[in-house]
């Protein structure tokens, strides 16, 4: 059966992820090697080693037509895009609503990757194999995927310590590498590519965040080294526990519902994808609720990618994003939780006979894979709030949103309600409960 078929069967493709059984994207690594609290503040005061050697799909595309197959399907600039170059890759359907996201590599001319969550992987690959393209296409599944065989291991280092932990494990000064370009050096006799991006706070001029990517039978290596050298740093691992707290703090937004359910353009690849896969089993959770899943769709303004967009080469869903250009857009914020009405709203989730309010895990509150909580301002929905967590480095809960570029005004006073109709959906991650509101105040920049 293949994803087309599934949605035919439900009868609703918006039902059929409200109830799906899938809950969080999954993380397979170790849920803590401290505690959670530590972790966190490591990547604001010292630094945080996180293995993402697991959970990301890694698909490559290698031949003549690689570029031309990524300038087609992306809504970046591809320009001078090459060997050892490195962006945040945007793809859309073709009436220019967000399909993914993922980290395109370059690592020759002729040779990229795409890593991420599955679906922007998905969709080149797609159609690297029914398109007119010379490419060869191999894919390196996510651990759950793969009974946890991957072709490279990679490693996130993030903190002010980051530089020098790095240069103290290769034993001599690091190459100058520009924000989203990679490197190349040794670490413990390992080739390694670095690339310099980070997933908490700003870029600056030290490396505060670098990305390290090398053969998979040499992992256990590299990170020895790299955790002897960064002791008298205060370097600390992080786990699966605190590794999606980073998202709410940097503002990536991991998990819109991807605009590929609807519509006859988009049905070669629903018959493409399996009903087993990733985007079958998707889950969608939260207060806002349509019976219309195009309702959930989102544009690359509304996820803060509208600075990507570039009207310089043809690419899928690029009139659409034409037409939108000028009009009004939702924007991506911050959202700070009153302390208060998020004490009270765990207090009621635990604590009586009830009726009880949703509870919120710790650190982060997702609860199926896709989060989607209305936002109201005096009563009128403008927006939805889309991940949220608590972190100490904020010092309380936060999530992302996506509101009316209206409403996107430092300081104002939101309400976010917590919890879903009717006493919840059929997904067993959701216990019966009652809706909460709580109030928020918005900020346009990190709250960090």
């Amino acid at each position: 059966m293949n994803l087309e078929e599934k949605i035919q069967q439900a009868g609703n493709a918006a039902h059929m992820l409200q109830n799906a059984p899938q809950g969080p994207y999954a993380y397979p690594m170790r849920a803590e090697y401290t505690n959670w609290r530590d972790e966190q503040r490591a990547w604001r005061e010292t630094a945080v080693l996180f293995d993402q050697s697991h959970h990301m799909t890694d698909i490559y595309f290698k031949g003549p037509d690689a570029l031309r197959l990524m300038s087609d399907l992306g809504v970046n600039g591809f320009k001078n895009f090459g060997r050892n170059k490195a962006k945040q890759f945007v793809a859309c359907n073709f009436d220019g609503y967000f399909v993914g996201d993922a980290i395109l590599f370059a690592f020759e001319d002729d040779e990229f990757s795409l890593v991420g969550r599955p679906v922007a992987p998905n969709w080149a690959a797609f159609h690297a194999e029914t398109g007119n393209y010379r490419v060869d296409v191999t894919r390196d599944e996510r651990s759950l995927a793969n009974e946890g065989r991957r072709l490279t291991f990679r490693f996130q280092l993030n903190g002010p310590a980051t530089h020098r932990i790095v240069e103290k494990a290769v034993g001599a000064p690091l190459p100058r590498i520009r924000f989203f370009a990679m490197g190349e050096f040794e670490i413990a006799g390992v080739p390694i590519r670095a690339l310099n991006h980070t997933m908490v706070g700003a870029p600056g001029e030290e490396f505060t965040g670098l990305e390290l990517v090398g053969p998979s039978e040499h992992g256990d290596a590299v990170r020895a080294a790299l955790l002897a050298a960064g002791q008298e740093y205060g370097l600390r691992q992080g786990g699966a526990r605190a590794y999606p707290a980073t998202a709410v703090e940097s503002g990536w937004i991991p998990a819109p519902v991807p605009a590929i359910y609807t519509g006859e353009a988009m049905k070669p690849f629903r018959e493409w994808l399996s009903a087993e896969g990733f985007e079958a089993n998707a889950s969608v959770g939260g207060s806002f609720v349509s019976d219309d899943i195009e309702d959930y769709y989102v544009t690359p303004w509304d996820l803060g990618y509208g600075r990507v967009i570039r009207f310089d080469h043809e690419f899928v869903g690029r009139a659409a994003l034409e037409r939108m250009a000028d009009g009004p857009h939702r924007r991506k914020v911050w959202l700070r939780w009153n302390d208060r009405d998020t004490a009270a709203l765990i207090g009621d989730s635990l604590f009586g006979a009830g009726p009880h309010t949703k509870y919120l895990e710790m650190p982060v509150s997702n609860y199926a894979t896709g989060s989607y909580d209305k936002v109201l301002v005096d009563g009128r929905l403008v927006g939805v709030s889309a991940n949220a967590g608590y972190t100490v480095n904020v010092g309380g809960w936060s999530s992302l949103a996506m509101v009316d570029e209206a409403e996107a005004v430092d300081g104002r006073e939101v309400t976010i309600v917590v919890g879903e109709e009717n006493g919840g959906s059929a997904k067993p991650t959701v216990e019966r409960h009652v809706q909460r509101h709580i109030r928020a105040t918005l900020s346009t920049r990190p709250l960090v």
